[in-house]
């Protein structure tokens, strides 16, 4: 009966050659979507009246202290999660 090891190949023996894997067709190229324009808060409309309202407090915000900035930012990000939550529930 034979081993259940391989035998070893003797020093120099060429080394047994792999099967090569069937080589799989290349995709075609992707084409790259064109830029997002971003534009300024206050710059037209998201079309949401809360979001709307929330961007142009943010943009008055430059002009309030750094504490009633973080009070504008804490505001905006709350009214952005509410509308992110009715838009999941849609």
């Amino acid at each position: 009966m034979g081993s259940p090891f391989p035998v070893p190949r003797p020093m120099g023996a060429p080394r047994p050659s792999m099967p090569q894997a069937p080589s799989m067709p290349q995709a075609p190229p992707v084409p790259h979507a064109p830029p997002v324009r971003m534009t300024e808060p206050g710059d037209g409309t998201t079309g949401h009246p809360a979001v709307d309202a929330m961007l142009a407090s943010l943009a008055n915000a430059a002009s309030l202290s750094p504490a009633d900035q973080i009070a504008e930012f804490e505001a905006a990000h709350q009214i952005l999660r509410e509308t992110l939550a009715t838009i999941d529930q849609a």
